[in-house]
């Protein structure tokens, strides 16, 4: 594997685990009646790098399954989270 591969893996690791975390929060603060994490900081996370982790948090944690919007930037963000570590992969 190359260098710039292994960096975007551990980076799209890393984010996948803050949005899995964020996701979790937000489920949690939810069924407390607490202050919520906004609606575009969950997307953001999901979208730029996060995917993976929002996509196994909405179904492991049922939260937000109901708004086409977060399926859709999910769904949008693994592929172009893959299209570009398969494309560093066969570049580099």
């Amino acid at each position: 594997m190359n260098i710039p591969l292994i960096c975007v893996l551990i980076f799209y690791g890393a984010m996948s685990l803050i949005a899995f975390i964020t996701y979790g929060a937000d489920k949690h603060k939810a069924r407390s009646g607490a202050w919520r994490i906004p609606e575009k900081v969950l997307l953001l996370l999901s979208f730029f790098g996060g995917a993976a982790g929002g996509t196994l948090a909405m179904v492991l944690f049922r939260h937000k399954t109901r708004h086409w919007y977060f399926w859709f930037v999910n769904i949008v963000g693994l592929v172009w989270q893959a299209a570009l570590a398969v494309s560093l992969a066969i570049l580099l």
